[in-house]
């Protein structure tokens, strides 16, 4: 069932009304109507802008996970780096062409690990995540 709306319309916005309705064969009422639904239902611009601002949502969130995660892999390095200046002694001048040798092998050794690992998709990080979770007598407990 239908209720009634009594609306007051500008003149120059009355005119358009009327001739809309008289082009399209249609009551005024029927045409006004159809504009007011228009009005009120989001059309397919809005759809697509709301689907856009939560597809930019939820890349921003992954952009700065990805911040985070660069940042700590950073520290991380940056940490270790110093730690092995640190704790390392120099190579005497006579021992450095075999050092150089097994470092290269090590290299190697270490390139060919980390190829695997790329392959299979393993992660250091959750085998270390899976270690502390399994210390319970670890620094990290709470």
């Amino acid at each position: 069932m239908k209720r009634r709306l009594s609306v007051y319309l500008d003149p120059a916005l009355m005119a358009q009304l009327t001739e809309i309705a008289k082009r399209q064969k249609q009551s005024m009422s029927l045409v006004a109507e159809a504009a007011i639904a228009s009005f009120l239902t989001p059309d397919e611009s809005d759809s697509r802008e709301a689907a856009v601002a939560r597809r930019l949502d939820r890349l921003t969130r992954q952009v700065e996970r990805l911040e985070r995660d660069l940042a700590v892999s950073v520290e991380a390095m940056a940490l270790f780096i110093r730690y092995w200046l640190t704790i390392t002694p120099s190579i005497p001048e006579n021992f450095q062409v075999v050092a150089q040798a097994e470092g290269r092998k090590r290299f190697a050794s270490f390139l060919q690990m980390l190829g695997q690992r790329l392959a299979t998709g393993q992660k250091v990080f959750h085998e270390v995540v899976a270690d502390i979770g399994s210390n319970t007598s670890g620094p990290l407990q709470q």
